[in-house]
């Protein structure tokens, strides 16, 4: 079983949608990243979400039929995504994960693949800061 099919057979689609309704919670009222979000389509931005990770989970075309191409880095060009804003949306992701009781392997899993998405998307070049 891979990891994607893992995810699917333990939480379903029931739990993703349950985790990501936790993390909008969060979301609406957080100060970095709430903003980047349009006021007046919340409930938009959360199916969007809930179908394109069902999509690269459970290989449910939905999101591909309504949306085309993910293209995420492009539809996330206009925002700015730093280390801070990774690091704060995966920080949310991972309050809902806890809210909702992903655990296990299955957090895990979802911790390092929602890292790496969140991580993608960063579009802010950052220098490391000296000590000196």
């Amino acid at each position: 079983m891979s990891n994607e099919q893992e995810v699917v057979a333990t939480i379903g689609k029931d739990g993703i949608a349950r985790m990501v309704s936790a993390f909008y919670r969060r979301v609406k009222s957080d100060d970095l990243i709430g903003p980047m979000y349009p006021d007046d389509d919340w409930e938009g931005s959360e199916e969007r979400l809930r179908e394109f990770l069902w999509f690269r989970l459970a290989q449910d075309p939905t999101y591909i039929l309504k949306r085309g191409h993910p293209r995420l880095r492009m539809r996330h060009g206009p925002f700015r995504i730093d280390i801070a804003a990774r690091d704060r949306w995966v920080s949310l992701m991972s309050a809902a994960m806890e809210e909702t009781g992903v655990s296990g392997p299955v957090r895990e899993w979802l911790e390092t693949f929602f890292f790496q998405i969140a991580d993608f998307m960063r579009n802010q070049a950052e220098m490391p800061q000296s000590d000196a």
